[in-house]
């Protein structure tokens, strides 16, 4: 069966060099966004990046072909004012972790390899909580995720998974404990084997998936699908103010289009009367609000409720 056969046209994004600093991220873009009194604040996230490298960050072919759709019947079905997947499933890690695509625009994989490893632990009831490896995804996908994806860790932890995600952690954002990134790196080769050192085998490491599908655009399936069987993977616009959010629910102020982004979608709620989805991105904890952010829901803001896709499982 097809593993979340989602998104999955490898993009190949050719960086150029010594472009102009990123001006989008300058102090006065922060300053005229966030005197829009606008539903968030703004703050500076990347610094002296130019902008084909954030363009290569967001990896992800928008509005391609549309996996088959499964709508639910919201009949009889009261779902709450919000909710966050990580308070309901807390005997889940992945939910709450925040993964590190690098310098590589990988971004559809994670999407898909986060919502995939929250859902293993959430359908086997607790039972299989394990990572799945973005990257057996990334450089391996044939028929774009045919025959299972076995398990990651980071790059740092080594032995703990049969495919580390190979790219460095890196900081995109401030100085830190992470090397800074240096421009685009190279898709990592397929390696249809584990690391040495790790049992057990590759087959053997495979997970696999029931089905997949796309989820309707309307908020209310959506979140039945979240309620349901937990976060999904949705993709959307990014334009240049969305690289300064640090707080509050997103909606799109002043800026160019950049490219299209994929990340997880784990719930929603409303905060100070504007309904959002809360989602997790892939830019490594000190982006936005330690990784995490807030879009507004129920207007397809920058399109985020037209890419809803995901999958059940086979446990």
């Amino acid at each position: 069966m097809r593993l979340l056969a989602l998104l999955c046209v490898l993009v190949t994004v050719s960086v150029a060099r010594a472009r102009p600093p990123l001006t989008h991220a300058s102090p006065e873009m922060v300053e005229l966004i966030n005197k829009a009194n606008t539903t968030w604040a703004a703050g500076q996230n990347f610094y002296n990046i130019d902008i084909s490298y954030v363009k290569g960050l967001c990896g992800t072919i928008l509005n391609g072909p549309k996996l088959p759709e499964v709508v639910h019947s919201t009949e009889g079905i009261k779902l709450p004012a919000s909710f966050d997947a990580r308070q309901q499933w807390p005997n889940c890690p992945t939910i709450q972790q925040i993964r590190d695509q690098g310098s590589c625009g990988s971004c559809w994989a994670f999407g898909a390899a986060e919502a995939i490893s929250d859902r293993l632990c959430i359908h086997s009831s607790g039972k299989i909580s394990l990572e799945i490896s973005a990257e057996d995804l990334l450089s391996c996908c044939d028929e774009c995720g045919m025959g299972g994806l076995c398990t990651t860790t980071p790059l740092e932890v080594l032995k703990g998974s049969c495919r580390p995600y190979s790219i460095a952690s890196c900081e995109h954002h401030v100085n830190g404990t992470r090397p800074p990134c240096q421009g685009e790196e190279d898709t990592p080769k397929c390696e249809e084997q584990c690391i040495d050192g790790y049992s057990p085998s590759y087959q053997k490491d495979k997970h696999f998936g029931r089905r997949s599908y796309s989820v309707p655009s309307q908020q209310e399936q959506i979140m039945t699908e979240l309620y349901k069987n937990g976060p999904v993977e949705a993709a959307f616009s990014v334009y240049a103010d969305f690289l300064l959010y640090k707080t509050g629910v997103y909606q799109h102020v002043k800026g160019d289009m950049l490219g299209g982004h994929a990340i997880k979608i784990l719930g929603w709620g409303e905060e100070s009367g504007t309904p959002y989805w809360l989602a997790a991105n892939s830019w490594n904890s000190d982006w936005g609000d330690k990784g995490f952010f807030k879009i507004k829901r129920g207007n397809d803001e920058c399109g985020i409720e037209s890419e809803v896709v995901t999958g059940i499982p086979l446990n």
